[in-house]
């Protein structure tokens, strides 16, 4: 059931959206760049799992206390990285985490402990806690709420190109040079992106890049009111937990594909570092295809007249559905009927992710999103800190991902459930600030 919108506007918004130019989507596309390097720099150590366990002795449950602390600075990084985007800004904020983890990156080709690898990856997770913070605070600034879902699904599906890039790239170096030289070879290939992000970035007001039509358009939304907001403002409102509360039960679950996919094939199909590459690079095609396609479909939900809130939420819930069937994959011995079913997964993960990650920018003023997205980003990392801990249980004592797939597979509908609620119409918070009444249409 659509809401009632104003056509006329509604047409003329359109409209406008057709004669402002597009540079707008030249950000996005740095945006999507520095997504998949952020990937490629997480995933490294799962695609090299195998052979840096046969190498340093590791146990799995040694291989989860790694994960479980890059994670625990992932919860610390991203409390603190959003209210640090917010003061200085996406440009610097964004180049400084970066640079950070960068190096982090570029260090496990130094160290040989499990102690030494758990240090390097509480950097990592310190500097990439910035990633997302910065990325969607620079969304609700260069883009109007009508494109956000999109926009946030095209930058979101770097995850999927880094995560197919990666196991394409790092075994060839890997094989060729040693794994510490796949660290350090990555990392030193990145600086490319930081010299073109401090060429290009300013806000729109300030970019000579951007004509007047296209800043109308981007501005096109009621004006938010300037103002700083307490955390103990953002902690008080429910707004802040529909958003935290769904972090917490999927981000979990895009973690375990990330850090234990490798693993569980070469477990269950027989795949090693050499052969393992074509199922993940189909996976996470897969998945980058519904990163887009969530964003889409939620943003043409919105141009056909639904309200955000029933926008969002049926686009979730249908990903839910998706998802759904992971519970079996355990249990299947075709490799090739496992990888579509992962697949799915994957992307039903990432079209709930891309809506998912708007909501912020639906639900407080500009000046509070990259906090608020930094809440949500801990209580993410806080369940990747629990589901590591149970993986590693799980695969110590009984070997089987079955129990991990069951967990996998209700974790949409209880995020979804969450988000429902506490955010019944998903209507822009007060948070101690007076909004105008327009602002409270959903």
């Amino acid at each position: 059931m659509t809401d009632p919108v104003d056509t006329t506007a509604d047409a003329a918004i359109t409209g406008a959206a057709t004669r402002a130019g597009s540079y707008r989507w030249v950000i996005c596309g740095l945006l999507f760049a520095a997504t998949a390097i952020n990937y490629v720099d997480r995933q490294m150590i799962g695609v090299l799992k195998p052979l840096l366990q046969a190498d340093l002795g590791w146990r799995e449950s040694q291989y989860a206390d790694i994960v479980f602390w890059f994670q625990a600075a992932y919860a610390i990084g991203f409390l603190c990285v959003g209210r640090f985007m917010d003061v200085a800004g996406a440009r610097v904020g964004y180049a400084v985490a970066f640079t950070f983890w960068t190096l982090a990156h570029m260090a496990h080709g130094l160290v040989n402990s499990v102690v030494q690898f758990a240090v390097v990856r509480f950097a990592l997770g310190l500097g990439e806690s910035g990633n997302f913070p910065a990325g969607l605070k620079v969304v609700s600034d260069w883009f109007p709420q009508r494109e956000r879902a999109f926009a946030v699904g095209l930058f979101n599906a770097g995850a999927n190109v880094g995560a197919i890039v990666t196991p394409l790239l790092v075994p060839a170096i890997a094989l060729a040079y040693g794994w510490r030289m796949a660290f350090i070879a990555t990392g030193a290939f990145s600086v490319v992106w930081l010299i073109a992000w401090i060429a290009i970035y300013r806000r729109p007001e300030e970019h000579t890049r951007v004509g007047a039509e296209e800043l109308a358009f981007i501005r096109s939304d009621p004006v938010a009111p300037a103002g700083h907001l307490p955390w103990r403002k953002l902690f008080a409102v429910r707004e802040t937990w529909a958003y935290a509360l769904p972090k917490f039960f999927t981000d979990p679950i895009w973690w375990m594909f990330l850090f234990w996919l490798p693993d569980f094939l070469g477990k269950r199909y027989g795949l090693d570092l050499k052969s393992f590459g074509p199922p993940l690079v189909v996976i996470y095609v897969i998945s980058d295809l519904g990163s887009v396609a969530g964003g889409w479909a939620s943003s043409r939900l919105l141009k056909a007249g639904y309200s955000v809130n029933a926008a969002r939420k049926l686009t979730m819930l249908a990903c839910a559905f998706l998802i759904l069937p992971i519970v079996t994959v355990q249990y299947i011995d075709s490799l090739w009927t496992a990888v579509l079913l992962i697949g799915l997964a994957t992307a039903g993960h990432q079209a709930f992710s891309a809506n998912l990650l708007t909501l912020p920018s639906d639900l407080f003023p500009r000046a509070a999103v990259g906090s608020v997205v930094g809440i949500g980003g801990t209580a993410g990392a806080i369940g990747g800190m629990l589901i590591a801990k149970f993986i590693g249980y799980v695969l110590d004592v009984s070997g089987s991902y079955g129990p991990i797939f069951a967990v996998a597979g209700g974790a949409y509908f209880l995020g979804l459930i969450a988000l429902h609620l506490l955010s019944p119409r998903l209507t822009p918070t007060r948070a101690g600030l007076p909004l105008a009444a327009s602002e409270t249409s959903a």
